[in-house]
């Protein structure tokens, strides 16, 4: 059954969903209420218009119960960073990091370095929970704003959604506009080489000025004090190695990620010392690290699995809401409008665009925003005789790329649980940003030529 209802009244619903979410926002007040707001009014309109209640409860039903992985792989995430604190791991990382970056432009270093590790993991919040985390350490410890960098690291971590070859994001698209892997990697390649070298010169501006004043003393001090809260050794380097391999093999993250938190937690008994006692007591209430350097304990720091409950009530909520305005036929008949007035090459592009950021903002995950325009415009590229390779194209360097500038996207809930920053980031993310202009740039060109 499908929603008969005018097009004006369901941008309408559209509307008043992301205003209850940016409200939220606004008053910083969990998002849940927002969700909850948003799910409890369509309900109310879609049994006014014919629906009844037990079918919408089974679409958020279906919804939720075809996402019951996403939770499991948040709760780990969470578990995984305390862990990989307080084994030694990070503090390792950290150490050093100190010891062999701190006469480079960190900035630009971190958004390269994170870049190249993310296509070989596969997942951006991946990259950024593992490997990110102690690039975070080790630019605080430099004297670099956390904003700054974690801009810097988010704008790597997303380029595993964009290339990585095991990114579930990228063989979503693949199959959801029906080529191959090496076709979109050949158009993907005219957008992305752009957008990384701008974002690699805006980094290493950033980096100029903020690696001005790095004072070598302190660095020093700063590793003695890892040396003095735990063991550091190069060793405890092959448990991010390990990570990366497994994800480079193909191995589904869920298991890299175990694999990650078992290693841990074994050389976090075995190595750091602590009781099985206060290594349970990481894993669900989180770890703070106890150095002699104030600084240093305020950035190894995390929250558990109690830290990430939160995130995945949030979550549900997404799905639930996005499950209700894709089931009773709403994001269809929004689109449908749209792609029936696209009739050149250049609109094609630009809508494509407009129409995959429009859906990640507002059902607040990438899935949507790349199989409902791959689904549904595939076939209009077809017929303008524009490569299905832009289509993917278009879809990865727009509704996947913006994610982490949603605060209330699944992405950027998780990575500012995760180091602790809400939106201070986004403004530094500038690869999420350049990316989708460049497209639109391209859209143009086709548009005008």
């Amino acid at each position: 059954m499908k929603v008969e209802i005018k097009l004006w009244h369901t941008y309408a619903i559209f509307a008043a969903c992301i205003t209850m979410i940016a409200v939220c926002v606004l008053l910083n007040i969990s998002l849940i209420y927002g969700f909850i707001a948003g799910i409890l009014l369509c309900c109310t309109i879609f049994t006014h218009k014919g629906f009844k209640l037990p079918e919408l409860l089974k679409m958020m039903k279906n919804g939720l119960g075809e996402c019951k992985i996403l939770y499991v792989l948040i709760l780990l995430i969470g578990v995984t960073v305390s862990i990989w604190i307080a084994s030694g791991v990070v503090p390792s990382m950290i150490y050093y990091g100190f010891e062999y970056l701190k006469e480079m432009n960190f900035v630009l270093a971190a958004f390269l370095m994170i870049s190249i590790c993310s296509i070989f993991m596969g997942t951006a919040v991946g990259t950024v929970s593992t490997i990110g985390i102690a690039v975070l350490g080790i630019g605080g410890g430099l004297g670099i704003p956390i904003p700054v960098l974690l801009g810097a690291v988010v704008s790597g971590a997303f380029v595993a959604d964009k290339l990585s070859p095991i990114s579930g994001l990228i063989n979503l698209t693949i199959s959801t506009v029906n080529i191959d892997y090496k076709s979109m990697l050949k158009s993907m390649l005219v957008t992305l080489l752009p957008t990384m070298l701008i974002s690699s010169f805006i980094y290493y501006l950033l980096g100029v000025k903020y690696n001005a004043g790095i004072d070598l003393a302190k660095i020093s001090e700063l590793q003695n004090s890892l040396k003095a809260g735990f063991f550091i050794s190069p060793w405890l380097l092959l448990m991010p190695l390990l990570i990366v391999i497994m994800s480079s093999l193909g191995v589904k993250i869920i298991y890299s990620i175990l694999a990650g938190l078992s290693g841990g937690a074994l050389i976090t008994l075995a190595l750091q010392h602590l009781s099985l006692a206060e290594t349970s007591k990481a894993v669900l209430f989180g770890y703070q690290a106890t150095t002699p350097s104030q600084q240093l304990n305020e950035l190894l720091v995390s929250g558990g699995v109690v830290s990430m409950v939160e995130v995945v009530l949030i979550v549900m909520g997404a799905i639930a809401l996005s499950s209700l305005l894709e089931g009773t036929g709403l994001i269809d008949k929004a689109m449908s409008r749209v792609i029936h007035a696209t009739n050149n090459r250049g609109s094609l592009i630009i809508n494509t665009g407009l129409i995959s950021s429009t859906l990640t903002v507002v059902t607040c995950d990438q899935t949507m925003g790349i199989v409902l325009p791959g689904r549904l415009m595939r076939h209009k590229y077809d017929e303008l005789k524009l490569d299905r390779g832009i289509l993917a194209r278009t879809i990865s360097d727009t509704g996947t790329i913006i994610a982490p500038l949603m605060p209330w996207n699944v992405n950027a809930l998780i990575i500012s649980v995760i180091v602790g920053e809400s939106i201070a980031y986004q403004p530094y993310a500038v690869l999420c940003y350049i990316s989708p202009l460049i497209t639109l740039g391209v859209g143009l060109y086709h548009k005008y030529k």
